[in-house]
């Protein structure tokens, strides 16, 4: 039996993580589930959508260059090439939020085990360890990012890459700060009286009790990595042509903001939606798992 289960202390247990009073307050929280069904109903339309227009993404229609959305067979009217725009702000979706949960996903790895190992060891490590999180964190992020991907070959990998390795750090002081104040909790003493080795009670014990920030800054990163890769690729550092992504769709509509504006309000209203949507789900995520809101 694991000593978190037997734990009476008031540390958050992991099988209480997704607790019903959770699940009520995330539910009473309107915005945080307005994300969720806009998050849901945004990838479900990039990954299916494209199957269904009857043109591709990269389908040429010069007779039908700059059609009005709204106004032919093209929905969302097309490009300068003719090219549809609602498939390739689709494909282009699969790609924004391919990098986003792809750069989560590397950023949450490497920020929680640098603050697992952190706030376990504290000492000279944890010291060591949290003042290069503290060097990252001096550099600006779209600086770093900028000077790194002017020196390398742009690509979805390398893109995803570079946004991870700027993006872990708030994850590892999260976890730090969350693993020092559980280690001190009775039941992470137990385990060590018990005899259990550093690494069980960092992986068994201490983790699990963390999910909870966790989630909401893997939530948040999510946010982040969609809006950095769309604002590089807009900048001409990113995601390059014919690739589409939200933010090289709106580097070739910026010259024609005035003829044809859609080009560049469209991928913007995508990239609010999903940013904005994935900040609710973490502001909802984290008041639903604060334990201090009791619900009347």
């Amino acid at each position: 039996m694991s000593f978190v289960e037997i734990d009476r202390t008031g540390a958050p247990p992991a099988q209480r993580f997704w607790s019903r009073p959770s699940f009520k307050r995330f539910r009473r929280h309107k915005l945080a589930v307005f994300g969720t069904l806009a998050i849901i109903a945004l990838t479900l339309a990039c990954v299916v959508g494209p199957w269904l227009l009857p043109y591709s993404d990269t389908y040429i229609d010069i007779r039908a260059r700059f059609a009005l959305p709204f106004s032919g067979p093209h929905i969302l009217g097309t490009d300068p090439l003719g090219r549809d725009v609602l498939a390739r702000l689709l494909m282009a979706g699969r790609i924004s939020l391919a990098v986003g949960f792809a750069a989560m996903m590397i950023a949450m790895a490497i920020g929680i085990c640098v603050g697992l190992v952190a706030g376990f060891y504290e000492g000279i490590v944890g010291a060591a360890l949290m003042r290069l999180v503290d060097a990252m964190l001096c550099f600006p992020s779209i600086f770093l990012l900028l000077a790194i991907s002017a020196l390398i070959q742009p690509s979805v990998p390398s893109i995803v890459l570079l946004i991870a390795a700027t993006s872990w750090m708030e994850v590892a002081r999260v976890v730090e700060a969350q693993i020092r104040s559980l280690k001190t909790r009775e039941f992470a003493q137990a385990a060590a009286s018990f005899g259990a080795s550093n690494k069980r009670i960092m992986f068994r014990e201490l983790l699990p009790n963390a999910v909870a920030p966790i989630v909401v800054a893997a939530t948040l990163n999510v946010a982040h990595a969609i809006l950095a890769e769309s604002y590089i690729s807009f900048l001409g550092y990113g995601i390059q042509a014919p690739t589409p992504s939200w933010g090289n769709m709106l580097e070739s509509a910026q010259s024609y903001l005035t003829s044809a504006p859609w080009l560049a309000i469209l991928p913007g209203l995508a990239i609010t939606l999903a940013v904005t949507s994935f900040n609710f789900v973490g502001d909802g995520l984290r008041d639903a798992l604060d334990p201090r809101m009791d619900l009347p």
